[in-house]
């Protein structure tokens, strides 16, 4: 939900020029209902000046007015295009300092009970780096003889629902069966059943494409001289 302007002075405003409920200010502001009591207490925002949203066209008084009949009635922030992007994005997920000893017990329970998923899935769900993931699926880690699997829903590192959305995704991509193919992939040594699953035109790389149709033609082998050892060799005649 998009928030007023300079939404603590606003709030300021509020509550020394209307009747309006601490829930009312503190939703219409982004705000706590307790940090509204304490700017009308004096020990929240003592040095704020006022901000006026009817005034700077972020609030009408109607529904100011809306709101005092009803206590249940939330504000609604009136359209102003210097409001927009005021909400906050949301970023990189972030690990608590007292968690981040865990992750490497979160990757390494993914890695063991949940393989088909991604090192950018696990990079999202446990917010570590692929680097890392590498060490502990490679068993390099420098502490891997300490690292024990544990789910990182338990450590709360993320939720159920992500976990599950996450593992979801990979089963549904490891189910399609043989991805795309590089240029180099395709003049590795395939299998014979992978060979078979692959088009016509994928099996030749394209730096030779069209040589699979070269052929030399019968009238040009008709055309030109009879090959012999002579002609062949360029050897002078023989005078015997």
């Amino acid at each position: 939900m998009a928030l007023p302007i300079m939404a603590k002075a606003t709030a300021v405003w509020l509550v020394d020029n209307t009747m309006l409920t601490f829930k009312q200010i503190g939703d219409f502001c982004g705000l706590h209902e307790l940090e509204i009591q304490g700017i009308a207490d004096g020990e929240v925002a003592s040095g704020i000046k006022g901000f006026d949203p009817i005034s700077h066209n972020q609030l009408e008084q109607a529904e100011i007015e809306r709101a005092l009949e009803s206590p249940s009635y939330t504000l609604t922030l009136k359209y102003n295009p210097s409001a927009e992007g005021e909400t906050k994005k949301r970023g990189p997920r972030y690990t608590p300092l007292s968690k981040r000893q865990d992750r490497p017990s979160a990757i390494a329970w993914l890695v063991k009970f949940h393989p088909e998923v991604t090192d950018a899935q696990i990079s999202k769900l446990v917010g570590t780096t692929k680097p890392t993931i590498l060490t502990i699926r490679d068993r390099s880690h420098w502490n891997l003889s300490n690292i024990q699997p544990v789910d990182p829903v338990a450590l709360g590192l993320c939720k159920q629902l992500e976990l599950d959305a996450a593992v979801r995704k990979a089963a549904e991509k490891a189910a399609k069966g043989i991805t795309e193919m590089s240029e180099e992939d395709k003049v590795k040594l395939m299998s014979t059943e992978q060979s078979l699953k692959t088009s016509e035109d994928s099996k030749i790389p394209s730096s030779i494409s069209g040589l699979e149709k070269f052929s030399l033609s019968q009238e040009v082998v008709k055309k030109g001289p009879a090959l012999d050892k002579d002609n062949l060799f360029n050897l002078p005649p023989n005078d015997d």
